[in-house]
């Protein structure tokens, strides 16, 4: 890729932040003007919309870095840990919005400015819903967790504007101004809710864990297809978000030459490598003459070979 062009992934953090920006400007005015915690708080989540969207900008520059001799396998992770990163900060400031709710309560302060505060809150779902639509294609195409985080967020932000809005009717109709508060309450509780899905697909992911099932499935199918592999066993997956890391035994003919074995992994790796042809993969096979997953599983487990093979024996 030229340095001129901008991935879509960072192309889309830019067109986050900016957003998030233009928000953060408009909705802080209208919160400190008006008193309204419901605003406050939206305007308090924005501008952390804006830090996260920054910070995810240099995390994803980072991930697209090319292997060196000190990350051999890339820093794709480094999008996992931004993930994690982001679920943390949504937390906190749905912990904030809660406590500045609850002092509303007990303050008993009241909303001014519902007129102003409402076209905010209404033009602040339109650019959310735009945003929203682009950055869930981007997503999608580019199976970034970052950017889906970055999604999920503008998408709770989405429902957490919808509320704001439907209190400052409320209090607009009633002059009941708890409602604002006890809004403001809800809409923390539900932004620390869906924090918890961006920090468990983050950790998931830097401990590790498998590709989906759905594609492991497959992978198993594509193995046990080929005519000239006889078995196959240690199929082990895992992915840093970009990039598909999978590791594999296949038993092939003893008496086979390592050209053919090498010609066989090679269409073995090509149909593994359409079944996500958006994705980097790092495949690697390994030759086994017969099946010995038995050797394989005790190794795991910490049993050693000489102590294996006198148990084979007797």
């Amino acid at each position: 890729m030229p340095k001129s062009m901008m991935s879509p992934q960072k192309k889309a953090t830019v067109v986050s932040t900016s957003v998030a920006v233009v928000l953060v400007i408009v909705k802080l005015a209208i919160g400190i003007a008006s008193g309204s915690i419901a605003v406050l708080a939206s305007a308090i989540d924005s501008l952390l919309d804006s830090v996260v969207s920054v910070f995810n900008f240099f995390a994803i520059k980072k991930s697209e870095e090319h292997p060196d001799e000190v990350f051999q396998y890339g820093k794709g992770k480094i999008q996992a840990l931004a993930g994690v990163i982001e679920g943390t900060v949504i937390t906190m400031s749905g912990l904030f919005i809660i406590y500045e709710s609850v002092r509303k309560m007990i303050d008993g302060s009241t909303t001014g400015l519902l007129g102003p505060s409402i076209v905010v809150m209404v033009f602040s779902i339109v650019v959310t819903y735009l945003l929203v639509r682009y950055l869930m294609r981007i997503a999608a195409e580019t199976k970034s967790i970052v950017i889906k985080a970055d999604a999920l967020h503008y998408k709770t932000d989405l429902w957490s504007n919808g509320a704001v809005l439907l209190a400052l009717g409320l209090v607009y109709l009633t002059g009941l101004d708890i409602i604002d508060a006890l809004f403001g309450l809800a809409i923390g509780m539900y932004i620390i809710y869906s924090a918890y899905e961006i920090i468990e697909e983050g950790v998931m992911m830097l401990l590790d864990r498998s590709l989906d099932k759905e594609i492991v499935d497959e992978i198993e199918a594509i193995l046990s297809a080929h005519p000239e592999v006889t078995g196959h066993h240690w199929l082990k997956t895992r992915t840093d978000g970009t990039t598909n890391f999978i590791e594999f035994h296949m038993v092939l003919r003893p008496d086979m030459l390592l050209l053919e074995a090498h010609r066989i992994a090679e269409e073995v790796e090509a149909k593994i490598m359409a079944l996500e042809p958006d994705k980097r993969w790092v495949i690697t096979p390994h030759f086994d003459p017969y099946d010995d997953e038995h050797v394989n599983e005790a190794m795991f487990h910490g049993v050693e070979v000489a102590d294996l093979e006198k148990r084979l024996e007797s």
